[in-house]
């Protein structure tokens, strides 16, 4: 896939993340089991508690952020994951090199 995927569970606690040929973010193993809190620079912390603190809430669904990181132009997409009674049981974060995607000119109808 041409996106990194990250599970957070509800006690924002990372379960999965993907292994993409060309990771934006480096994970190791060693995250899985950790708050997610743990796996962000403190200075955007508080973003990642009030984003958790509103899908818990039922006050938001998803949030998008798009940002500069080094060579790539990335978008990173998250998602509140609920239970068929809207309880909240996790996170997905969707992160993706958007930059070729924003290059694309014209239109392409068939395979080639």
């Amino acid at each position: 896939m041409p996106v990194d995927v990250t599970f957070i569970d509800q006690d924002d606690v990372v379960r999965y993340f993907s292994h993409g040929k060309e990771r934006i973010f480096a994970r190791t193993k060693a995250i899985i089991g950790r708050t997610v809190q743990n796996c962000h620079p403190p200075r955007s912390v508080h973003v990642v508690e009030d984003l958790l603190a509103d899908f818990k809430a039922g006050r938001k669904d998803s949030e998008d952020f798009w940002i500069k990181a080094r060579d790539k132009y990335v978008l990173i997409r998250y998602f509140a994951i609920r239970d068929e009674n809207g309880t909240n049981i996790g996170t997905m974060e969707f992160t993706q090199n958007i930059g070729p995607i924003k290059e694309i000119e014209g239109e392409k109808r068939i395979l080639s």
